[in-house]
């Protein structure tokens, strides 16, 4: 009878701590924004096409003024731009509309 009170304790316990668990991972589910109502991502691609520009001719300047780190930099920002600019125009040609609409 004695090894009846730890366990008379420890359930109560357990269970309080299951259901404050599970409440809170409950209210959580229903706050969060559902996956549909997530923000779309828009891309200006001439935008992105003049800003790569822009870094490519600034890399060229510094490098003819002798700031051989501050236009490798500046190169690898150009690139990055050229590559979201690409990534962005191939999403838009080979984006194909869902089956239902």
């Amino acid at each position: 009878m004695r090894n009846a009170t730890p366990l008379r304790r420890a359930l109560p316990a357990l269970l309080a701590t299951t259901l404050l668990a599970g409440g809170l991972l409950v209210g959580q589910t229903a706050a969060a924004e559902p996956a549909a109502a997530a923000k779309t991502i828009t891309c200006d691609i001439p935008k992105l096409r003049t800003e790569a520009r822009k870094e490519r001719d600034r890399a060229a300047q510094l490098k003819r003024l002798g700031a051989k780190d501050e236009a490798r930099k500046a190169l690898a920002r150009s690139e990055s731009l050229e590559r979201r600019a690409r990534q962005c125009a191939d999403a838009e040609e080979n984006n194909r509309p869902p089956l239902w609409k």
